[in-house]
């Protein structure tokens, strides 16, 4: 009997937490929830999406087929981060500029560039582990980090270059410690899944009918990595029969709110893909959409409000603050206007322009040396924790 009352008391216990944690997460979802989905969900459905494994690599044409009837795109493309996003190691600046001997505890890390790569080794002054590094990810501001397949395994390099500060630091999610032994300093092992996920984001076609090939990667985010594989749309216009709003390729433009963030979140990492690999709070800064989704802004989701509202795509990231007082205002009104209904945001009393460095501000990131800017608008209140 007293059995039966502790565990009903426990069961009556967890029923209250898991009521409790329900709610807030409830509290802090999107009011657009019932049409979020998981980047791995979206994957599933028929249709292209970033990162789809299913396609043949002979649907792949590359950018330069893409170029013949959009070459101004492609030629501000080239010059975005997305186009950038990887490289090879032996065609990186970063090494070439800034070849990597560091000392961590007891151990020797090194890279040093080469015509096949770059030479990656880790000593302990009396043994020492090599491997060849094939590709750097990322363009360097925000970090350029580095993968080796070893003995079979494939590890993320521990250290990282760091544009913004000149530095080379801790890779991030990599802890911030001594290794305890030479096979720990190698690296942080990556699940196959990590691996490929590593490369689907970093590049184009890398898995194709499922089967993942990092060796064929195309570097960078290509035209076919958001809009999809093109050879039937190339063949289409050959042929005169290409349809603008076809299922040939795809345009994001035509998404809804909702769906458009989580096309960007495909890399970006969706509300419900943070949400369930529990990446919340300070860390929560890298990714854009859950953070915009947690905004009063956001709603119900509003075309003015999604990530290609704001940022073209095709073009390098504008820095300018000012230039993005235009978005602000297409629902913001300013001083003196009346609030109609399709500019219901109040007027701000307290600037009139450059409005996203008070309401989108810039927070350091101690994981990374680098500044994000908080994509959860709203008015900040001095001294304020951080908002998750």
């Amino acid at each position: 009997m007293r059995w039966f009352r502790s565990g009903r008391l426990l069961l009556v216990l967890l029923a209250v937490i898991s009521f409790a944690v329900s709610a807030v997460l409830l509290a802090q979802q999107p009011a657009t929830i019932a049409d979020q989905f998981s980047t791995p969900e979206r994957l599933r459905k028929n249709r292209w999406w970033p990162t789809k494994a299913s396609p043949a690599r002979e649907e792949y044409v590359g950018n330069a087929a893409c170029a013949q009837c959009h070459a101004a795109i492609a030629s501000d493309y080239k010059n975005s981060a997305m186009a950038q996003t990887s490289v090879p190691a032996a065609d990186s600046r970063i090494l070439r500029a800034n070849p990597l001997e560091y000392r961590l505890g007891p151990y020797t890390y090194k890279i040093t560039q080469t015509p096949q790569g770059a030479d990656y080794s880790v000593s302990d002054g009396t043994n020492t582990v090599a491997a060849n590094i094939q590709w750097g990810f990322g363009i360097g501001k925000m970090g350029q980090s580095y993968l080796i397949d070893y003995q079979g395994k494939t590890y993320l390099v521990p250290l990282s270059y760091y544009g913004a500060d000149k530095v080379w630091d801790y890779t991030v999610d990599i802890p911030h410690t001594v290794p305890a032994s030479l096979q720990d300093a190698l690296g942080h092992e990556l699940t196959p899944e990590q691996h490929r996920g590593c490369f689907d984001c970093h590049n184009t076609a890398t898995t194709t009918r499922d089967h993942f090939e990092p060796e064929r990667a195309q570097p960078g985010v290509t035209c076919e990595g958001c809009h999809g594989p093109g050879a039937d749309h190339v063949a289409a216009v050959k042929l005169g029969v290409a349809d603008r709003g076809s299922s040939q390729t795809l345009n994001p433009a035509h998404l809804t709110p909702a769906d458009s963030v989580d096309f960007c979140g495909s890399c970006h990492r969706t509300w419900w893909d943070v949400v369930l690999m529990d990446d919340r709070g300070p860390k929560s800064l890298r990714f854009p959409v859950y953070r915009l989704e947690k905004s009063r802004c956001w709603g119900k989701g509003d075309p003015r409000i999604t990530c290609t509202a704001c940022h073209d795509p095709h073009k390098p990231l504008v820095k300018d603050d000012a230039t993005y007082d235009r978005n602000c205002l297409s629902c913001h009104n300013v001083r003196g206007a009346q609030p109609l209904a399709d500019h219901p945001g109040n007027a701000c009393p307290t600037a009139v322009k450059n409005c996203v460095s008070c309401h989108m501000p810039k927070s350091e990131a101690a994981f990374v040396h680098s500044r994000f800017t908080d994509h959860m608008i709203r008015v900040v209140q001095p001294g304020e924790k951080f908002p998750d």
